[in-house]
Order: structure tokens, then sequence, then C-alpha cells
């Protein structure tokens, strides 16, 4: 009954942000901007790059390789990461978490409540303007059954909380050093360059296992590879691999939250 009312709870944090964001679908929209130059952008680089439709680079055909980029940039604008970047950071440095750490309901479940929230509106909403940009500029993606969409869906939303963990623990380091960005620059560099951008075949081969056991493997890298070439044998790795990760993501959260108050609680805070 208790783990009932403890859902409820989140569930309810989580309801209260995705109305609020439902008011305000205009602000989201003007990420659009941004959104369709990147996308542009990278259209004709790999339009330039592919000699012809039917070449491969790192075994991606040009279509399947502009669809990778769109899905991944899909993500990355999807999510409203300041939620678990600068928010958090700013609560802990200026004091307001002393406030939030007495209310009913864990912190970092409480930051991933909002944050699912704002993801909830902004990653259709952006999803749909990739699918008629993709329509109009890519066409559709090859050998893409649609039969494969509810098999991934879960993949991506496994991806974007993994990310959410791993930002959130990044932010919760505020409570040992004065400022946390230059860690989440690092982090987003990483995922952005290494997987967004491009997917894992096209760095040299001795790279690929050690990229495969970081976080880009299930935040971006993954679901994007799912989509533009689905098999289950891959379907099985990631999700495997996405389980794990978010398992170590929550265990480090909860050990850094549960350290960082008894930090908060000794100096007076």
């Amino acid at each position: 009954m208790k783990r009932g009312c403890a859902v409820r709870k989140y569930f309810v944090i989580y309801q209260s942000v995705l109305m609020e964001n439902l008011q305000y679908i205009a602000n989201i929209a003007m990420g659009f901007i941004s959104y369709f130059i990147i996308l542009f952008i990278f259209i004709q680089l790999w339009n330039y790059m592919y000699s012809s439709p039917e070449e491969l680079i790192a075994g991606y055909g040009k279509s399947q390789m502009i669809w990778y980029v769109m899905i991944t940039e899909t993500i990355w604008f999807g999510v409203p990461s300041y939620m678990v970047t600068r928010q958090v950071s700013a609560d802990i440095r200026g004091g307001n978490i002393a406030y939030l750490v007495n209310k009913p309901y864990h912190y970092g479940l409480y930051v991933l409540s909002k944050y699912m929230g704002g993801a909830s509106i902004q990653l259709p909403l952006f999803a749909i303007a990739a699918a008629i940009i993709g329509a109009c500029l890519v066409g559709p993606i090859p050998g893409f059954q649609v039969l494969t969409l509810p098999a991934v869906l879960p993949v991506i939303l496994m991806g974007i909380t993994i990310d959410a963990v791993f930002r959130l623990c990044i932010s919760m380091i505020s409570f040992w050093i004065e400022d946390s960005a230059p860690f989440q620059w690092l982090y987003s560099k990483l995922i952005l360059v290494v997987g967004t951008l491009f997917p894992i075949e096209i760095f040299p081969t001795a790279l690929q296992p050690f990229f495969k056991l970081t976080p880009v493997y299930t935040v971006c890298y993954g679901p994007a590879k799912l989509f533009v070439d689905f098999s289950m044998e891959k379907y099985v790795e990631i999700l495997l691999a996405q389980a794990l990760y978010l398992s170590a993501a929550c265990v480090l959260m909860f050990f850094l939250y549960r350290k960082g108050v008894k930090k908060l609680y000794v100096n007076g805070g």
C-alpha cells in the first residue's frame, strides 16, 4: 500500500509538469529552429560524402546514415536536460536542497519525474518534426518495418532515462565541488560526438569495444541503430546493456545523494 502511495506521488509530479508544458508548447516549438538548421547541415554533409545512394560507409547507406543522425538529434533535442543539469546544480549550490530534502519524496526521483513530464511533450513533438522533414528531404528508412516500432520505443525510453540519471549523478558532484558544469560539458560532448552525430561504426575498430562500454551505446546509438537496421540479436544486446547501465546509474545516484545529504547535515545545511 505504501509503495503504491509512493509511486502515486511521483506520478502526480510527472502529471503536473506534463500539464504545465502543454501550456507552453509555443516555447518548445522555438527549439525547432536550431533543430532544423542542424538537420539541414547534416543532410547536406552526408549528401556530399556519399557518391551514390547505394554506397556504404561503415555499413550504412546514405538514407540510413541521415536517418540515424535525425533520430539521435530528435532524442538530443527532445529531452529537458537542463532539469537534471543546471537546475540540480543550482539547487545544491544555492542551498535550496536543504528545503527540498525534507519533502516527503526522494529528491532524485522528484527531479526524474519532472524530467519525464517534460520529455513526454518535447520528444513526441520533435519526433513528428523529424518524420515530416525526413519524409520530405530523405524518404523512408530503407527496410524499416512499422511492426518494430513498439519494440524500439521502450529502448528510447530506457535510453533517455539512463542519460538523465547519469546527468543527475554528475550534478550531485556539486555537494563536494563548487561547479559540476565542466563534468557535464565533458559528458555531453562524449554523447554528442560519439553516438549522436556519428554512429560507433564510423570510428576506428580498436575504439569501438571501448565505446560500447560507455553510456553512448545505450543512450543514442542503440535506439537509432534499431530504427535504421533492426535485428533481434542487436535488440536483445542493447536491452541487456540498458538494464545493466540503468541499474548501475540508479545505485550510483542513491549513493551520491545519501552521501551528499549526510555532508549537508554535518555542515549544518
